[in-house]
């Protein structure tokens, strides 16, 4: 690592020329390779997938994205001529655009798309692509044309996936805000504007290059479209919290009297090694979604994993750089207190004390308040969130409104069943009996009639739910149609084969159940490799131990509070939440993954300063106070930029991406300042010399990885109790 760092800081024109030249190169490879970005959305082997597989084979124009324009008569009924006129209108011109396969008037079947009091109707919209991969463009111009037709007697609304995705807003004010916070906080730690600016340098480089590199890869491998702003979320926080870390040590060691090639030689000798082992644990944390075998995930995995991997590779050879070019600039820390011959902060020097003295009180009253504020996710229900969740003044809201209003809640989600018919074999009767059985089933509020394809080899039916789609009632139908219902008609009959029920409500179903099936695998194998690379780096049990249940309790707490909000509506109005419901199934993935990764960050740069100390001292209390006076700064302002960065989601209207800002805003919150500055201390204050015990076999076994550099000035037979080469520690009976 100091050759690299006396590389980059010698070389710092060519380190600079060299990431210019990857962020151009980036740009040109994404310019003339990239595809664009496409929500490939595939479960295989899951019921919901084998009936989308039929409609595309059996019903090619039914196998695209079905939504709804829906009219609503203000005055009078929809059969006054005035608003037949206009809903017409609609329909003509809708269906000349592009995507759009077919519009199906609310008049060809009225009894079934025309409410009861004539004032609420639908036509079916078809388009000729799923949802995923429709252009938000097209579907915006759809969406335009339909509502220009509204009259004032005639209200029209959208609903669907399709028209849900296209309105969802580009994010980017918010993240601004993050940005503005996280300089405001990094001048009021470094001190100056020099200082605040090199971490930013150093993330939006890496962030320009990564970008550039992901969208080149579109051409080649589907990448979802929210892929972008998750990457540039954690690249961003990750990329300003490790440069901190760095600048933080520089700034140590100038005020020790190095200059700046000594100050930052060393500083990436020891900050350095804790930002490529914290970065290698996010790369494994997030690579580990790969495990789920969900497409749709792939994409989101890679590029974030890349956008961090550049991140840590700019923090350890274009920031030494810039220290070559500006260290001199940037201020040394003031005010710090002698604590045993060492220099150390004064305010985080008194917060440490005050734990070496009471640690047992301060570990309980961590540990009850992180149990307390996780105590919600015991009742945390997965499922997708319905249309009756989105914002009041949005379309498909409104849309959903009114289907409720006009058909019951349970037609904004219906299930579609897809079956191939053998009409030699009775499978036209079958196919009766099977509508007869659907509508006479606890749950179910209508069944519409059979639909054969052209070559009469195919049928579909759709069952409208009495409750909305993400009610659990809606989840247990599906279950009982899947279990008993359909089995128990089509058990022993050659008529009909391959009976699937699929739609929007069923995918999402399925999509929960492939991701807790696998998420055992993904969570072990994170688990497993951080506490291999834990207790390599720091020869210690306790410790990956310590951190890896800690990590987890960092995941309960975020879970937690979005059950407390989301789910329960406690709270909820104040970030513009104003209707509850189910968590998305894929979260609790994602923010594993991510929290994770972040949580041992913030272990990873706490304990290497103490275990430094260790190392230097053999003496475990002062260890572990010294080291959280040292660093207990700069892991308070990495949160907060953290925190910022993330918080800054919360302030858009999609619901998603809320949900994404709470969960890792409160996790960071309660990981940094809970648990990393109070509860970890607390407990190595409690274990002592045995937080660095390993049995001797085991050490044996273990590769040797110094994440604190080499020591200088030790003395190879120096076999002393103080001795950096002495690593071995009995726990005395």
């Amino acid at each position: 690592m100091r050759r690299l760092a006396a590389f980059s800081h010698d070389r710092r024109r060519l380190v600079a020329a060299l990431w210019v030249a990857l962020i151009v190169a980036a740009g040109a490879l994404a310019a003339g390779a990239g595809s664009g970005y496409i929500n490939n959305f595939t479960l295989p082997g899951t019921e919901s997938q084998r009936a989308l597989d039929l409609l595309r084979s059996r019903f090619p124009q039914q196998a695209g994205d079905t939504s709804q324009i829906v009219f609503h008569a203000k005055r009078g009924s929809l059969n006054d001529q005035a608003n037949q006129a206009a809903v017409q209108s609609v329909i003509a011109k809708v269906s000349k655009l592009p995507d759009v396969t077919a519009v199906v008037s609310p008049y060809k079947n009225a009894k079934a798309t025309v409410s009861k009091d004539g004032t609420v109707a639908y036509a079916s919209l078809l388009f000729d692509k799923q949802a995923v991969d429709l252009d938000k463009k097209d579907v915006q111009k759809v969406i335009d044309t339909a509502q220009a037709g509204a009259t004032s007697t005639l209200q029209v609304e959208l609903g669907g996936q399709a028209i849900k995705q296209a309105q969802q807003p580009e994010t980017g004010a918010g993240e601004l805000i993050g940005v503005a916070v996280a300089v405001i906080v990094l001048f009021l730690v470094l001190g100056s504007m020099t200082a605040m600016a090199l971490p930013l340098v150093s993330a939006f480089a890496a962030i320009a290059a990564a970008m550039g590199l992901v969208y080149a890869a579109t051409g080649s491998f589907s990448i979802a479209d929210f892929a972008p702003t998750l990457a540039v979320m954690i690249a961003l926080g990750v990329g300003i919290d490790y440069a901190l870390l760095v600048i933080n040590r520089f700034r140590g060691e100038r005020s020790g009297g190095a200059d700046v090639r000594g100050a930052t030689l060393t500083a990436m000798d020891t900050a350095g090694r804790s930002v490529l082992f914290a970065g290698t644990t996010v790369v494994i944390a997030l690579l580990g979604m790969l495990l789920l075998g969900v497409s749709f995930l792939n994409g989101p995995a890679v590029a974030s994993a890349a956008a961090v991997a550049l991140t840590m590779l700019s923090s350890l050879t274009l920031l030494p750089a810039l220290l070559g070019f500006f260290g001199r600039r940037i201020k040394f820390p003031a005010g710090d207190a002698e604590v045993e011959g060492v220099a150390e902060p004064r305010g985080f020097g008194r917060w440490s004390a005050w734990i070496a003295r009471r640690p047992a009180a301060f570990a309980t009253g961590a540990l009850v308040l992180l149990l307390v504020v996780a105590a919600p996710v015991t009742g945390i229900r997965l499922a997708s969130a319905d249309a009756g969740n989105d914002g009041p003044a949005t379309t498909t809201r409104k849309a959903y409104d009114l289907l409720s209003q006009g058909f019951g809640p349970g037609f904004n989600g219906p299930l579609l069943v897809a079956a191939e018919v053998d009409a030699a074999h009775g499978g036209k009767t079958e196919l009766v009996a099977l509508k007869t059985r659907l509508a006479q089933t606890p749950g179910v509020a209508a069944v519409s009639q059979p639909v054969l394809n052209a070559a009469g080899d195919a049928a579909t039916l759709t069952v409208i739910p009495k409750s909305a789609p993400q009610d659990q009632a809606t989840k247990d139908l599906l279950s009982d149609l899947r279990d008993h219902v359909v089995p128990g008609v089509t058990h022993g009959q050659d008529g009909l084969k391959d009976v699937s029920i699929g739609g929007a409500t069923a995918s999402t179903t399925d999509f929960g159940s492939v991701l807790s099936s696998k998420l055992p695998l993904f969570i072990g194998v994170v688990i497993g490799l951080s506490l291999l690379l834990l207790a390599v780096v720091f020869r210690s049990v306790l410790i990956p131990v310590k951190a890896a249940v800690l990590n987890l309790l960092s995941i309960g707490v975020a879970l937690g509070v979005i059950t407390f909000v989301f789910q329960d509506g406690h709270l909820a109005s104040l970030i513009g939440v104003e209707t509850t419901g189910p968590i998305e199934p894929f979260l609790p993935v994602m923010l594993f993954a991510i929290i994770f990764g972040l949580s041992m960050d913030y272990e990873v740069f706490l304990v290497t300063r103490m275990h430094e100390e260790w190392e230097r001292t053999h003496d475990a209390p002062f260890a572990v106070r010294h080291g959280l006076a040292l660093t207990g700064k700069v892991v308070m302002a990495a949160a907060i930029i953290m925190i910022s960065v993330f918080g800054s989601f919360v302030l858009g209207d999609d619901r998603t991406i809320k949900l994404f800002g709470v969960g890792l805003a409160s996790a960071v919150l309660f990981d940094a300042f809970v648990i990393r500055l109070i509860l970890v201390p607390a407990l190595m204050h409690l274990f002592g010399r045995a937080s660095w015990w390993m049995p001797e076999w085991l050490e044996r076994r273990l590769p040797r990885l110094s994440i604190e550099g080499p020591a200088e000035d030790a003395d190879d037979d120096d076999d002393s109790p103080s001795s950096p080469r002495r690593r071995r520690v009995e726990i005395p009976a």
